[in-house]
């Protein structure tokens, strides 16, 4: 919470907070004093609030603390969420683990192959466990490590070939992060993200940088761009969604423009995969 509050005060500037300022100022974003002001408490309180200490805090004042930082939808559910840890109301809530080693249910797997474009299913972690065959065309550069499961943190931060499959790579390690950074205010008990953050952390300077930054976001719907290492440059859109049944899972279709360049590198993409596919076939059956 600490790091959170200082980080998005630290955003926003005096004049974007509506508020006039005279002379030099040591630090661009807001003084604790002036979001205190903002949000209509104390700068005692709000201090005691920066440091930690939400034991009682209501949902009237983080929302005021919310409208005072100018927080987005991501932002302010991740603020809660920290509230609700600190005050260990989320204890009843946590899921309960789904025990492992777990296997995509064959209905689940019928429903991706039936999607006629690409298609994926990816945990909070970022753990890519399941998709269609031209889904798993696509991302074949992330499916390519054998020597563990596919997780797209790893991939863009270890990987150097995310460097060449993401034109636009920072804003890929951007979304990445903050898509974790979700994933742990959601559930600060999970031992596996702590330890893909641990490792990310000891591995990688870009994403250890970018963890401090605190950003969070929801993944629901946008357009990203590829470079396929078969068919060249993809730029689709997406659309994600959680699932009923697997609530620590999420669904993403990939669609491109009708009648774009990219639908008919997808159209080619898909005869690629059906090759690739039929091969490793007979391969297997020999």
């Amino acid at each position: 919470m600490r790091e959170f509050l200082i980080t998005r005060r630290a955003k926003i500037t005096p004049g974007q907070a509506g508020i006039s300022t005279t002379g030099h100022r040591r630090v661009p974003g807001l003084r604790r004093s002036e979001v205190a002001a903002l949000a209509g408490v104390s700068v005692e309180y709000y201090a005691k609030l920066e440091r930690g200490s939400l034991a009682g805090v209501s949902a009237g004042v983080l929302d005021a603390i919310a409208r005072a930082l100018k927080l987005d939808d991501a932002e302010r559910a991740h603020l809660v969420r920290l509230a609700q840890e600190a005050n260990g109301s989320t204890a009843l809530l946590r899921p309960t683990r789904r025990p492992r080693p777990w296997a995509v249910r064959p209905g689940l797997q019928w429903s991706l192959d039936a999607i006629t474009s690409p298609a994926i299913l990816v945990t909070s972690r970022q753990d890519l466990v399941a998709a269609n065959l031209l889904g798993r065309a696509m991302y074949s550069d992330v499916y390519a490590d054998r020597s563990r499961p596919p997780n797209f943190a790893r991939f863009t931060f270890l990987d150097s070939t995310a460097r060449r499959f993401y034109p636009d790579w920072d804003l890929a390690a951007d979304m990445t992060v903050a898509n974790l950074r979700t994933a742990a205010g959601k559930d600060a008990h999970d031992k596996g993200l702590h330890y893909l953050v641990g490792e990310l952390s000891t591995r990688s300077d870009d994403f250890r940088r970018r963890w401090g930054t605190h950003d969070v976001r929801v993944h629901g719907t946008g357009t990203k761009s590829f470079r396929h290492h078969s068919v060249g440059d993809l730029q689709l859109a997406y659309e994600s969604m959680d699932l009923r049944a697997e609530p620590d899972l999420t669904l993403t279709i990939y669609a491109a423009e009708p009648h774009s360049p990219t639908e008919q590198a997808l159209a080619l993409l898909a005869s690629w995969a059906a090759t690739t596919d039929h091969t490793a076939d007979q391969l297997r059956n020999r």
